[in-house]
């Protein structure tokens, strides 16, 4: 029977390899010769090749349900002792699982996409058929020719498998990776439409309407996918952070900085009809980016403990498919630039255009930083033997010139590969970050076209005294980092723009009719939920922007107790109650119960421990423990332990404001909903 669903596994790619190719043949002729009925059969194959993917991948799913190990893929990410939802989410734990998945998905959002839109767009549907086909045989040929998921053992078949990386097993880890994929495969369908706006010709923003909410669907699920991705490092790897600006994490940001570009950017079309190129360019640049953290994760270019590993023959395919991309794309909106021309011209600096277009720059230039920075340790690697063998006087200078300034030109010295912390991000992101959160405030308090100087006045007043009062009050209680300081008044003065605009909504709202605050505000709301979706969308930026600003004042100790034995963080006490080992069919544990104390008195028991799986056994676990307010994190993870003394090795952090970025996540995640749910975008000039 396992060689049957091996055998039935492969062929079903075959077949769905050659539905594809079917489908982008019919749906480029159905365009070229104006034909409906080979336009209809484009469609058919484009729901045809969803049924195969989701049939191909139930074959995969019911094999890690059988424990069917004779298959590769099965035994390598999989074993009987694992709980039924992780054998489910083995599916995607793999590389070669990863690739159908994203086929799966990538055919559902395809089919969605025309079936909503083949009325609307009749002109378009053919090209976007075409491209999103092409799009599905890249990925199924990669594995029908390199990464066959169903590659069955020919000899000496496994009895058991090797298990589930242990770091994946976990209850965050089931969501967090189909979040990104959900954002990251989504992101192909307003690329699809974009293309065939190009290739027909028909490039006025009507089609840009349902890329909209695309796109937003897009961010959306990057964002859950990113946030859930910084909770599983914070409470799942022990640091005491939940952000290292690891490659496998900056190829989910990438993505995510041009989409909220666009989305930003897509108003001052549809409101000025400007910013047409620029807009079409966000898409392109988006959907590559997908690509770009595709090829990331999966070829070795980068070093991670995320990566999925080294493999030469997908960085080779990849790259030229995003060569294939980068030249047909652009070379489509050049030869489209007459027909894009802008209605209106940028009036003035004062102007919600204005900080819109800063906006977007910074976006951009927070992706192409961190793409350098992620990929510099890769070019280095290739481009310093080269220097240093042939043009030695060259590497000498650089050397040279990056030992007389460390702090600046550190980059130049040509010693190969490096790794690149968070530090040398951080001195770039965090002014960067803070200028967008400025932006933030400033956006809304601008009028379209231009401000008058009684408008600057009237807006701004109140925002700037809070701002003021936001960063006097924590200098006050003895904050003295800059970037702290900064954050917490831009904090205040975007807070209090939003607070400005939903007072101001409400109050003309009950000028008008006689209704209560709370009333007032739903329908507000409800009423332009594009707009003030957005704004709660920002407040929740703000609240995620408080959270990091703890980390200028947070605290870490590392320290090696016995049970009985007592130590200071911070204003608590940290005391080492014992040690408890136990074990289930999965693993052996080892935890710690460590008591909290503030003024005296217990607040808390944490219980932070080690996991050691039986079938991994030399990839241990840290499953921290914390201690929740609404001010900060109690912290606590086990490192290191002997049993037999009791010696425990601890690394305790105090992390003030850090639940708050949470919070913000989830008001971000509620404000975007309401956004999703707009009906239709305002009229021009409206």
């Amino acid at each position: 029977m396992s060689l049957t669903i091996a055998a039935l596994g492969s062929m079903s790619i075959l077949l769905l390899f050659l539905l594809t190719i079917v489908t982008v043949v019919l749906a480029a002729l159905g365009a070229h010769w104006r034909a409906p009925r080979l336009v209809e059969a484009s469609v058919q194959g484009i729901y045809a090749t969803f049924g195969l993917s989701a049939f191909t991948s139930m074959l995969i799913i019911y094999a890690f349900l059988a424990g069917d190990y004779s298959i590769q893929y099965v035994q390598h990410t999989s074993d009987a002792a694992m709980p039924l939802f992780y054998k489910i989410t083995a599916f995607w734990g793999g590389l070669d699982g990863s690739l159908l998945f994203w086929v799966l998905l990538h055919t559902l959002f395809a089919s969605l996409a025309v079936r909503s839109n083949r009325a609307k767009h009749p002109d378009l549907i053919p090209h976007v058929v075409a491209v999103l086909s092409v799009i599905t045989a890249f990925f199924v040929g990669l594995l029908l020719f390199v990464k066959d998921p169903f590659t069955p053992y020919l000899l000496d078949v496994p009895a058991n498998g090797r298990g589930l990386n242990p770091l994946l097993q976990n209850l965050y880890m089931i969501v967090h990776p189909p979040s990104l994929y959900l954002g990251y495969v989504s992101l192909a369908v307003p690329y699809a439409f974009g293309m065939a706006a190009l290739l027909s010709g028909h490039v006025d923003a009507s089609w840009q309407r349902s890329v909209r909410r695309w796109v937003l669907f897009s961010w959306m699920f990057l964002t859950f996918g990113l946030i859930l991705g910084g909770l599983w490092a914070y409470e799942e790897l022990g640091w005491g952070g939940y952000w290292a600006w690891d490659p496998v994490e900056n190829a989910g940001l990438l993505p995510w900085f041009t989409a909220t570009a666009f989305l930003h950017s897509i108003m001052i079309q549809e409101r000025r009809g400007m910013m047409k190129v620029w807009n079409l360019a966000l898409i392109i640049i988006s959907f590559l980016l997908t690509i770009v953290g595709t090829f990331m994760t999966r070829s070795g270019v980068v070093q991670s403990v995320h990566a999925f590993g080294e493999d030469p023959v997908l960085a080779w395919t990849f790259g030229v498919f995003m060569i294939v991309i980068v030249v047909v794309s652009f070379g489509l909106l050049i030869w489209r630039l007459p027909k894009l021309r802008a209605e209106n011209e940028l009036e003035s600096a004062l102007s919600r255009e204005f900080a819109f277009l800063v906006n977007n720059w910074l976006f951009l230039v927070c992706a192409v930083f961190v793409l350098g920075m992620t990929m510099y340790p890769t070019i280095w690697e290739w481009i310093s033997p080269v220097l240093n063998e042939h043009f030695p006087s060259v590497a000498a200078w650089m050397s040279g010139m990056a030992a007389k300034h460390p702090d600046t030109l550190w980059w130049l010295d040509p010693v190969g590969r490096r790794v690149i912390g968070p530090p040398a991000f951080n001195k770039i992101m965090v002014p960067i970050g803070l200028a967008l959160l400025c932006l933030t405030g400033i956006g809304p308090l601008l009028a379209w076209r231009k401000t008058s100087g009684t408008q600057l006045l009237r807006q701004f007043v109140g925002p700037l005294a809070f701002g003021a009062g936001a960063t006097i009050a924590p200098a006050f209680l003895g904050i003295d980092s800059w970037t702290g300081l900064a954050c917490f008044g831009l904090c205040g003065f975007t807070f209090w723009t939003i607070v400005q605009e939903f007072q101001r909504g409400v109050s003309a709202r009950r000028r008008l009719r006689k209704q209560g605050i709370l009333e007032a505000l739903v329908n507000l709301v409800l009423r332009a939920r594009r707009r003030y979706g957005g704004y709660i969308v920002h407040l929740g930026v703000v609240l995620m922007f408080l959270g990091w600003a703890g980390n200028s004042y947070k605290i870490e100790r590392k320290v090696t107790l016995k049970p009985g034995q007592v130590t200071q963080l911070g204003q608590y006490e940290i005391r080492h109650d014992g040690l408890r080992a136990t074990e289930d069919w999965q693993k052996e544990m080892i935890t710690a119960d460590i008591a909290v104390l503030k003024d005296g008195q217990v607040v808390d028991t944490l219980t932070p421990a080690r996991w050691w799986y039986f079938q991994i056994p030399e990839q241990p676990t840290t499953e921290v423990s914390r201690y929740m307010t609404p001010g900060e994190d109690v912290y606590v993870s086990m490192q290191t332990v002997d049993m037999v003394s009791g010696w425990t090795q601890l690394s305790l952090y105090i992390n003030p404001l850090v639940n708050w970025i949470w919070a913000g996540f989830i008001v971000m995640l509620g404000g975007s909903l309401i956004c999703v749910g707009t009906s239709k975008p305002k009229r021009k000039g409206s």
